[in-house]
């Protein structure tokens, strides 16, 4: 994984330096956001623009940005898809695996007086006085909580939920997904237009077919979104993580304005320890979630995840992850993963826990570009290849102003 990381290094870096596509006008609407309209129809071989590409590359090429490609699968925009995978007999394990529970899932939409989004609004979900969960909205004015989230629930009456916006409460009752969107008016005014990013990346020796393609991108998505939004308020971080018994187990570079902070930091990383498959995830996501100064008055806050490996299997860090992802979600935090050659069935699964459980989307790459090890079939609908600095670069954007942008060669 050494190549593989030196190319994510170089795509990081890419994305800072800017980008020459044309700017793309900003579409503040939410209509058809939670619609199951055009979700591809239950398929477990995850087929891709083209084919599914190459087997994986011999993994000795120097970093560069823009060669490793990837694919976009958002489970919260294709539900139906995602419940049919779980009441499949090869997946219908996962939830109970991973003691991660989001099929009870109520889904909030806040607009103002005039009908647009409000971005940051605290919204909580109450049984009998008690908190059961905390989401923030996004740009979107989305926000996504759930009941039974730590451990299945067989039945519930949801007459005995309510919410609560911006510690207001709100009297029209509680609807699961189901059943529909909880639509809530509410004038608190939005908050700023800071933009947070955090690039949490795995470093241990199996990284390093990917990682230094992988610096190069990440070190490209800073300097293009910079240069596609120069008037956000963009400030990034970035958490490198290995194993217990390795020279670190996290190390951290804490969230700066100034994007050569990162970048130097991001550069200066390389990829070795580790040994056995799991790795210290549960470590990096505590770092990230909890040490990180993330700003409670930010518009948008993303961690993307990069890592070829699963968190440890034990009941310590189960619960570690479910604290983790719950305090991501209540932060208003959203884990995007990216997941790199080596991830197996149970990690991809995880994964998508931890992006829909923080209203985020899930990020694999491909063997199309030939960069790197192996990379198994996402359990996907019908996905669009791209290269992982635009796609990355694209999310970012989606999720600073609504713009859906579109790069040259796609």
């Amino acid at each position: 994984m050494k190549n593989y990381t030196k190319v994510l290094l170089v795509a990081l870096g890419f994305i800072f330096m800017g980008c020459d596509s044309s700017s793309a006008e900003s579409d503040p609407t939410v209509d058809g956001i939670y619609s199951d309209e055009g979700e591809s129809s239950l398929s477990f071989s995850g087929e891709g623009s083209g084919g599914s590409g190459t087997s994986g590359g011999s993994g000795n090429q120097e970093g560069e940005a823009g060669l490793v490609t990837a694919a976009e699968w958002n489970d919260l925009d294709n539900w139906t898809f995602w419940s049919g995978l779980l009441e499949s007999e090869e997946f219908k394990k996962m939830p109970s695996y991973w003691s991660f529970y989001n099929n009870n899932r109520i889904s909030v939409l806040v607009r103002d007086n005039t009908g647009a989004p409000v971005h940051g609004s605290k919204v909580e979900l109450i049984k009998d006085d008690n908190l059961v969960w905390t989401a923030r909205t996004d740009n979107f004015g989305k926000a996504e909580l759930f009941i039974g989230f730590r451990q299945e629930v067989q039945s519930f009456n949801i007459e005995e939920y309510s919410l609560k916006v911006n510690d207001r409460s709100i009297n029209t009752p509680v609807k699961l997904f189901s059943e529909g969107i909880n639509e809530i008016m509410d004038n608190t005014p939005a908050l700023n237009d800071r933009v947070e990013l955090s690039f949490v990346v795995d470093a241990t020796g199996s990284m390093s077919d990917e990682l230094e393609f992988l610096k190069k991108d990440l070190l490209s998505v800073i300097e293009r979104v910079k240069s596609e939004i120069p008037n956000a308020q963009i400030f990034t971080s970035s958490v490198f993580y290995r194993d217990e018994q390795d020279e670190y187990v996290v190390k951290q570079s804490g969230f700066t304005g100034d994007a050569n902070t990162t970048l130097n930091f991001i550069k200066a990383q390389s990829a070795d320890g580790g040994g056995d498959y799991p790795e210290a995830v549960h470590s990096a996501l505590d770092e990230t979630i909890n040490k990180l100064q993330w700003s409670s008055s930010a518009k948008t806050r993303i961690a993307f995840l990069l890592l070829d490996a699963p968190p440890h299997y034990n009941t310590i860090v189960v619960e570690s992850l479910q604290n983790s992802i719950e305090t991501a979600a209540a932060k208003g935090i959203k884990i995007i993963p990216i997941s790199a050659s080596g991830v197996d069935k149970e990690t991809e699964f995880v994964l998508r826990f931890f992006s829909i459980s923080t209203n985020g989307t899930y990020v694999f790459i491909t063997n199309d570009s030939g960069v790197g090890n192996d990379h198994i079939e996402a359990s996907v609908g019908e996905y669009q290849v791209e290269k992982l600095n635009d796609l990355m670069v694209r999310l970012i954007v989606k999720y600073i102003n609504g713009a859906n942008i579109s790069f040259d060669g796609e």
